[in-house]
C-alpha cells in the first residue's frame, strides 16, 4: 500500500503559539493554569496539557478568583473579557492572531455605519467570539439560502467577514451571493481566510488526484478537518475522519493501491505517525510526502511570556 502524505497538513502557526502560550503561562506561574474550553480542538493536546498542570473549564466561574486563566485560540467575546476582569483573573490572551483580524475588520465596518454579515457555523467559538467582540447587530449566514433570507433592503451599506476555519469554495459562494443581493457591499478578498486553512483545502485537492482514498486526521469538532473531509467526498474520493490510528476501520482501505493522509491544523503529527503503524498493522506501507507549500509563518507570543524567566508565584486562591 503507497500512503502519500499531504503538504502542508497538521500543526499552523496559531495553534503552534496557542500551545506554547499554555506551557509557557505553566513554567512562569506554575500549576494549575486555566484554560476556557479546549484550546484547540484535539483531545490529544487538550490531555498533553493536563498532564503538564492546565485545567479547563467550560465557563470562568469554574476558575478560583485571581487564578491565571487563558482564552483559547478561537477567541472570546467582550462579555467574557468583562466577566474575567470582574472577577479578578489574570488572563492571557491565545486568540489566534488571524482570528483577532477578523474582530478588527467587523469592528472598522461597524464605524462606517454598516450592517455586518458573518460567515460561519453557528455556535462554533470562533463564531461566538466574532460576534461578541462587534459593537451592533451580526447578521450570522452559513448557506447561500441564508443570504435570501436575510431581511434587509437591496440598497443597505453591508458588511461581511468570514470563520477563518470555512472552506474557500463554500465561502466563495455565499459572498458572491452577497454582491449579488447587495448594491453597497464590502469585505475582505476571498483569499483573506486563514493561510493555513486555504493552503491545507489546496493540498488535500491535490491529494485526491492521486489517492484512492483519503484520511484526514483531526477531531470531529475541528471544523477546519471536517472541511477537508468534505472537499475529498466532493473531488469524488472516499474520504474518511479519524482522530488517531484507533479510529481506522479496515474497510475504509481495502483494496486501496494509495492511501492518502492529511490533518487538521490543529492535530499533532504524533497522530499522523498513529494512524500509519495502523495501517501497517493491515499490511505494509510505502510512505511518501507529496510536494507542497512550506509554511514559514510565526506569531509572536503575548508580552511577558516571549522571554523565559524565573517562575513567579501565583496568587493563592481558594476555589469555591
Amino acid at each position: 500500500m503507497q500512503v502519500i502524505l499531504a503538504q502542508p497538513r497538521g500543526f499552523c502557526a496559531g495553534v503552534v503559539r496557542a500551545i506554547e502560550i499554555v506551557e509557557r503561562a505553566l513554567e512562569k506561574y506554575g500549576e494549575p493554569v486555566y484554560v476556557r474550553h479546549e484550546i484547540v480542538h484535539n483531545r490529544h493536546v487538550v490531555e498533553s496539557l493536563k498532564v503538564k498542570g492546565a485545567r479547563f473549564v467550560d465557563e470562568l466561574h469554574e476558575v478560583p478568583p485571581g487564578a491565571v486563566t487563558i482564552f483559547s485560540a478561537h477567541g472570546v467575546s467582550r462579555a467574557v473579557e468583562a466577566e474575567a476582569k470582574q472577577r479578578g483573573l489574570k488572563v492571557v490572551d491565545a486568540t489566534c492572531p488571524l482570528v483577532t483580524k477578523v474582530h478588527l475588520q467587523g469592528k472598522k465596518y461597524v464605524g462606517q455605519g454598516r450592517e455586518v454579515i458573518l460567515v460561519g457555523h453557528a455556535g462554533h467559538p470562533e463564531v461566538l467570539g466574532t460576534m461578541g467582540q462587534i459593537d451592533g447587530p451580526v447578521h450570522l449566514v452559513q448557506t447561500e439560502a441564508d443570504v435570501a433570507a436575510l431581511r434587509l433592503a437591496p440598497d443597505t451599506p453591508i458588511s461581511y467577514v468570514t470563520q477563518t476555519t470555512l472552506s474557500v469554495d463554500e465561502t466563495r459562494g455565499i459572498i458572491d451571493a452577497l454582491h449579488r443581493r447587495f448594491s453597497d457591499i464590502v469585505g475582505p478578498n476571498v483569499k483573506d481566510i486563514c493561510y493555513a486553512t486555504q493552503n491545507r483545502q489546496t493540498a488535500v485537492r491535490e491529494l485526491c488526484k492521486r489517492a484512492d482514498v483519503v484520511l484526514v486526521v483531526g477531531a470531529a469538532n475541528s471544523s477546519n478537518s471536517n472541511r477537508l473531509r468534505e472537499i475529498g467526498e466532493s473531488s469524488g474520493v472516499p474520504s474518511y475522519l479519524l482522530a488517531d490510528g484507533n479510529g481506522l476501520n479496515p474497510d475504509w482501505v481495502r483494496g486501496a493501491k494509495v492511501v492518502g493522509i492529511t490533518a487538521g491544523a490543529s492535530a499533532p503529527e504524533s497522530t499522523v505517525e498513529d494512524v500509519i503503524d495502523a495501517l501497517r498493522q493491515i499490511g505494509p506501507v510505502d510512505v511518501s510526502v507529496m510536494e507542497g507549500v512550506e509554511e514559514h509563518t510565526h506569531f509572536r507570543l503575548p508580552r511577558g511570556l516571549a522571554e523565559k524567566g524565573p517562575r513567579l508565584r501565583q496568587p493563592r486562591v481558594t476555589a469555591r
